[in-house]
C-alpha cells in the first residue's frame, strides 16, 4: 500500500484511486488491511493508497467518510464509492474490476 502523507494527498482524489482509510487503533481496520494486503500480494503490485483518518480530518469531512475502515474509490468517470464492510469479497472484487 502507498501511504498518504501531506505531500501526496492529491493522489487520493485521482480518477481510479482506491484509498483505504483507517485508524491505527481500530481492530477491524487491522483485519480489513490484512485482506487488502493479501489482494495486493496476489496482484503483485500496489493497488491501494493508505490513509490514517486522524491525520486528514478535512478530507474525511469533504468526502463524507462516515466511519473506518473505509475503502474510498473514485471510478474513471469520477463516481465516488465508500465501502465500509469488508466481509463481502465480492464487493471488493467488483471495485477492483471496475477500477482496474
Amino acid at each position: 500500500m502507498v501511504p498518504i502523507v501531506k505531500d501526496n494527498l492529491p493522489v487520493a482524489d485521482e480518477l481510479g484511486a482506491m484509498t483505504f482509510i483507517h485508524s491505527p487503533f481500530c481492530g477491524t481496520c487491522h483485519l480489513a488491511r490484512q485482506i487488502l494486503v493479501k489482494i495486493e500480494e496476489e496482484a503483485g503490485k500496489n493497488l491501494f493508497n493508505e490513509m490514517n483518518a486522524a491525520l486528514f480530518p478535512a478530507f474525511m469531512q469533504n468526502k463524507k467518510i462516515e466511519s473506518v475502515p473505509c475503502l474510498f474509490t473514485i471510478s474513471m468517470n469520477g463516481e465516488e464509492q465508500r465501502i465500509y464492510s469488508f466481509e463481502k469479497m465480492a464487493q471488493l472484487s467488483s471495485v477492483l474490476t471496475h477500477n482496474g
